[in-house]
């Protein structure tokens, strides 16, 4: 079994080392959506009950805490189940991007949500500027980690909003979505590798891999139970063939991304974020997973018909979540491009699609 594990292909609850975390996950995280369903709004609010409880069991903080000794298969999980359930918390944000890269700044972070403004940046007179756009949770969050890219090179630092231009936003699916404009002084930033920038991105596309399966599996058990449950001409949408090969589609088309961003979180195991072998699995798996997005969302909604585009309705929820990361840290088209250009500077593209070259 694997971190993504759940899917409507499931036969069963998931036996393996993971199973405990499994199931804690989806309790906190169901008992959040219960709660909260019929009541979600445009913008998203920030879930301060579900944080609580996911920051009280540890689980906010899982990879970036030594003394919990977890990595990226554990981290898949939680991102996972939150995301199955239409979390509103920057959970990705705090532990795989935010804590990681004040570690890698030598920057102590505080206690609480943190998110990440990545932005290109002038560095003129002694002064950092420039302007972040999407930054996830800014309103929420207990610290904004700047990183910014310049001619120079990276900086990175704490971020103070109240004497930044923040413009609010959201996403398709109502998650804030902030544009942010700083003038910083330079020597509050600290310079990094530019190895840093890679890894960052890298990172941010293969949370958003795991959480979109988490997104896709939601829907497609929405559907499965609306075309069970919704009787048409004495029987239920379920009993019809080209509801059934609709229902055939949307599983196989999410099986196919959920086994590449299987491969995503394996080679991020066994190999860690900075390594060639990651970074060519999330790269598939952004394209598998990116591809895979369309189609479910356009078959989840078609067998809802008008109701699923509806915000009270949980299918809003979850498919919009979807599109929403679908661009984030990368387009299906730019990493397509780049799974393209890694198959243009081998011998033979054969042995880049079956892994022979790591």
């Amino acid at each position: 079994m694997t971190a993504l594990s759940g899917g409507v292909l499931a036969t069963g609850t998931a036996d393996d080392d993971g199973a405990e975390l499994r199931h804690l996950v989806d309790d906190i995280a169901r008992r959040s959506f219960d709660a909260r369903l019929g009541r979600r709004r445009v913008p998203e609010e920030f879930d301060a009950d579900l944080w609580r409880n996911l920051e009280d069991t540890g689980l906010t903080r899982l990879t970036s805490t030594p003394d919990l000794d977890a990595g990226p298969q554990e981290l898949a999980i939680v991102l996972y189940g939150v995301a199955r359930h239409a979390g509103a918390v920057p959970l990705a944000e705090t532990d795989a991007l935010a804590a990681w890269l004040g570690a890698q700044a030598g920057i102590d972070v505080p206690d609480g949500p943190l998110t990440v403004a990545i932005a290109d940046a002038e560095l003129t007179d002694g002064r950092v500027t420039g302007t972040a756009s999407d930054v996830p949770w800014t309103r929420a969050a207990a610290a904004v980690l700047l990183f910014a890219r310049g001619r120079d090179g990276a900086r990175v630092g704490v971020l103070d909003v109240d004497t930044a231009t923040v413009e609010d936003g959201h996403n398709l699916a109502g998650e804030p979505r902030d544009r942010i404009a700083f003038d910083v002084i330079a020597d509050q930033l600290t310079l990094v590798d530019n190895a840093v920038a890679g890894e960052l991105a890298l990172r941010g596309a293969w949370c958003r891999c795991v959480q979109i399966i988490g997104a896709l599996d939601a829907a497609a058990a929405l559907t499965v139970e609306h075309t069970s449950q919704r009787v048409q001409f004495g029987r239920p949408l379920s009993k019809f063939q080209a509801v059934q090969h609709a229902l055939a589609g949307m599983a196989g088309d999410i099986e196919r991304a959920r086994a590449a961003a299987t491969l995503a979180v394996a080679a991020a195991a066994d190999h860690g974020f900075d390594s060639a072998q990651t970074e060519y699995a999330v790269t598939v798996a952004k394209v598998a997973v990116g591809r895979a997005v369309g189609s479910v969302t356009t078959i989840a909604h078609q067998l809802h018909g008008a109701i699923g585009v509806t915000v009270e309705h949980p299918l809003w929820s979850a498919t919009m979540r979807a599109q929403s990361w679908t661009d984030d840290y990368g387009s299906t088209a730019h990493h397509a491009r780049r799974l393209g250009r890694m198959a243009l500077t081998v011998d033979e593209p054969w042995d880049l699609v079956i892994g022979n070259l790591f």
